[in-house]
């Protein structure tokens, strides 16, 4: 391993000691480290505009570091071992190859602040993600919705049969959620839109930095004023990123259920693309829905890591270790969710259902709601129009899924969808 940035003369290094400190740190670091580079490129830059680099010195390392992200890109230059961390691995890169210009490139920042801006702009990254990918669901969601408007379906409660539904409300119940999640999506990354590179080790630096020409330069929308501040939001702020996670593959675990479910033999109301299905290794007969089931439990990754950073925040203001470990959470539950939720738009887009199998699970008690209301409209008190209802056998037997979806038009209800407010509403937050 290369000599630590925090060496000193005196340093005892103890190998043991060393793998325990660094951990997965270099390897976690892959994700990050085009980010780090960027910012490392606005760090020098903003020093060069208050003197402490010379325009020709800026230019240097802006060059190496340009260089450092296509040997990273192309394989050439790998994050290993040799290395404590990303910090570490570019700034041995300038060193090696710029001398004492390269060992410049720390001035007025700290590993806490440096990894704080990485970080912020990766989760910016994975938020932007997250968001695209509720406006794919939202929009396949809302098709459908459109499409199979007036296909029956039953509608269930404590998994009990219990009034005629319809797709087109069952798909613009997904179609609002995923928008939900969508606009909480949009809203974490306007918090954590906050440049806190500048504040060093969290007290700020005796130089006069350009941080809000550092803040522009790399896009963000303001500045995290205060250094304390910017240490405390180390991990807050990856808790917020993983709760706007959490809306959706939370609402995927719920779709992901109902899918489990009406995949099997005992409902059949839908088939599935062959792709997301498996078989057995031992029963021939077996078409598996894991790819549903793996989705359901994706939410399982994303709430754990949530435990992990809420356990690990429990610290006093200022810089403590323990931040570190609050990286492999945030990387793993991210990517895992993210790769989840990729897969949700072909999946509804692709799923068929089986109409004849849906008509057939709606039985004529599934009327009885219906009458009771219709009895109360004609000014019968609810209660004993409830207990008329329930009594009833050839007249609920005699009515059909169609006239059930006809008569339900409350706003939202299976006759009045408005799905125009949630194409209005998913136009609005689609980018321009």
């Amino acid at each position: 391993m290369s000599t630590p940035l925090w060496g000193k003369p005196d340093s005892v290094i103890d190998a043991r000691i060393m793998r325990f400190l660094v951990g997965d740190d270099v390897v976690l670091d892959r994700e990050l480290f085009a980010h780090d580079l960027v910012a490392s490129r606005a760090h020098a830059d903003g020093l060069a505009r208050i003197g402490i680099l010379s325009a020709d010195e800026a230019a240097a390392i802006a060059r190496e570091l340009d260089a450092l992200h296509r040997a990273f890109e192309s394989g050439e230059f790998v994050l290993d071992a040799r290395f404590e961390d990303g910090h570490s691995a570019i700034e041995w890169w300038l060193t090696e190859r710029l001398g004492d210009t390269g060992r410049r490139i720390h001035t007025g920042r700290s590993r806490n602040d440096q990894v704080l801006v990485a970080s912020r702009l990766w989760l910016k990254a994975r938020l932007d993600e997250l968001a695209e990918t509720c406006l794919r669901i939202a929009r396949v969601t809302l098709d459908r919705a459109r499409a199979e408007a007036s296909l029956p379906m039953p509608g269930y409660t404590h998994l009990q049969r219990a009034v005629v539904s319809s797709a087109g409300l069952w798909w613009a119940g997904w179609a609002e959620s995923f928008l939900d999640d969508l606009e909480i999506a949009r809203a974490t990354r306007a918090l954590v839109d906050a440049n806190p590179l500048g504040t060093a080790a969290g007290f700020g630096v005796n130089l006069p930095l350009d941080r809000e020409g550092v803040t522009a330069a790399l896009g963000f929308s303001r500045l995290q004023v205060n250094p304390q501040a910017a240490q405390l939001s180390r991990g807050k702020y990856e808790q917020l990123a993983l709760s706007a996670l959490a809306a959706a593959t939370g609402d995927l675990r719920r779709l992901a259920w109902d899918l489990s479910l009406y995949t099997t033999a005992e409902y059949g109301f839908v088939r599935l693309p062959p792709e997301y299905t498996t078989g057995s290794s031992i029963m021939p007969n077996k078409r598996n829905p894991d790819v549903v089931e793996l989705l359901r439990a994706s939410h399982a990754a994303v709430a754990g890591a949530m435990v992990e950073l809420a356990t690990l925040t429990a610290l006093p203001s200022g810089y403590q270790r323990d931040l570190q470990f609050s990286k492999a959470p945030v990387l793993r539950a991210m990517r895992h969710g993210l790769d989840a939720l990729a897969l949700v738009p072909e999946l509804l887009a692709r799923l068929e259902w089986d109409e004849v199998r849906l008509r057939a699970a709606i039985e004529p008690a599934m009327h009885a709601t219906d009458v009771a209301i219709e009895k109360a409209r004609a000014g019968i008190p609810f209660r004993e129009a409830y207990r008329d209802a329930a009594a009833l056998g050839a007249e609920l037997a005699a009515r059909t899924p169609e006239q059930s979806l006809a008569a339900r038009i409350s706003p939202g209800g299976c006759a009045d969808l408005r799905l125009e407010v949630l194409e209005r509403r998913l136009a609005g937050l689609a980018p321009s």
